[in-house]
């Protein structure tokens, strides 16, 4: 009996050896850090890669000297080999079972881009359509880019303005539409909120119309303190019966036919449906996207009794109640004391 135990122990114990042998190399080397040329690098898993294909990509640049020792891991320890698809960002000093790790749970990449609030809706997809890690689109300008986006009861037929300016994340190969979708969304819930918290009596019919306010209000000045006061301007003007007359709106009727300079025949253009010296009332859609600042002006004017303002060639404004002083104001700043540095909005800040 102990000779057959020992004749045992004599087969036994050298594969027991061997696999201790065999589980060691593999964890020496799965614990092995990647052969980075540089501190960080990208490796991109295309849709439908399988795991022995990754491994012979991670070969192919190098990162790993054994892809058949992976390859029989993978086999042997099938939940690696559940890898997903997309875009990781590889560290100096990251091991080969850390880069399998992120790929198994799908740790991929996170890119960030930004909607700037006073865009127009042609400015918002020229952005969108620059951007390399996004997948291209043709979206379209019109009611159109509701049926592309799937939303089939949205907030207004003409989608300029209605999608929200803010930062949002998203990974390579995401579309366009993705965003946008999220940026309409988050409109919904910002304007219905700040609508829910309005001041009384206020001249809209509803929170469309004070979206519209809110993206005049946007174009008009950059500066924080200001957006308040130019919304009780404005604000006054309607529930007098007043034009609002304010240059924007004309801008953005006049669309690629503006040069840059604005004329008395631009003002007196009746077929400019968003000419607001010509037309009563609020134009017929919002002219650029509108953060909430604007949103919460629009819906919380500055009590007063200015109803005239005039770019005072900083960025900031100087504000009259009566027509002569206005008329005052517009000598004093825009005609004697013209500025080679004029500008009626403030210099954008460096981030």
């Amino acid at each position: 009996m102990l000779k057959v135990f020992k004749a045992l122990l004599a087969l036994i114990f050298p594969l027991i050896l061997t696999i201790l042998a065999a589980v060691w190399y593999l964890n020496s080397y799965l614990n092995k850090p990647l052969p980075l040329l540089e501190s960080t690098e990208v490796f991109v898993l295309p849709v439908g890669t399988g795991y022995s294909s990754m491994v012979n990509l991670l070969a192919e640049r190098g990162w790993v000297e054994n892809p058949q020792l992976l390859k029989i891991y993978g086999r042997i320890n099938p939940s690696v080999a559940e890898i997903k698809a997309g875009e990781y960002r590889f560290e100096e000093g990251m091991t080969i079972a850390e880069s399998l790790a992120m790929m198994r749970l799908g740790d991929v990449v996170r890119h960030q881009l930004t909607l700037l609030e006073g865009w127009t809706l042609v400015q918002l997809l020229r952005y969108l359509d620059a951007q390399d890690l996004l997948e291209k689109q043709e979206l379209s300008l019109d009611a159109g880019l509701w049926l592309q986006l799937g939303i089939s009861e949205p907030l207004a037929e003409v989608p300029e303005g209605l999608f929200f300016p803010d930062t949002y994340d998203y990974y390579r190969g995401d579309k366009a539409s993705l965003i946008l979708i999220r940026a309409y969304q988050r409109m919904q819930r910002v304007l219905q909120e700040e609508w829910e918290a309005r001041a009384e009596d206020l001249p809209y019919a509803n929170a469309y119309e004070a979206l519209i306010m809110a993206s005049i209000i946007e174009k008009e000045t950059g500066v924080a303190e200001e957006r308040a006061e130019i919304a009780g301007v404005f604000v006054r003007r309607l529930q007098t019966g007043m034009r609002l007359q304010t240059d924007p709106t004309v801008i953005y009727g006049l669309g690629d036919s503006y040069q840059g300079n604005l004329r008395g025949s631009h003002l007196r253009d009746d077929t400019n449906t968003y000419n607001t010296y010509r037309q009563n009332g609020l134009p017929p859609s919002p002219i650029a996207l509108a953060g909430r600042e604007a949103i919460h002006a629009a819906l919380h004017p500055a009590p007063g009794k200015s109803v005239f303002f005039v770019a005072k060639g900083d960025g900031t404004h100087y504000f009259s109640q009566t027509l002569k002083e206005h008329e005052a104001a517009v000598k004093r700043y825009q005609v004697q004391k013209r500025r080679a540095d004029y500008r009626s909005a403030p210099p954008l800040k460096e981030k």
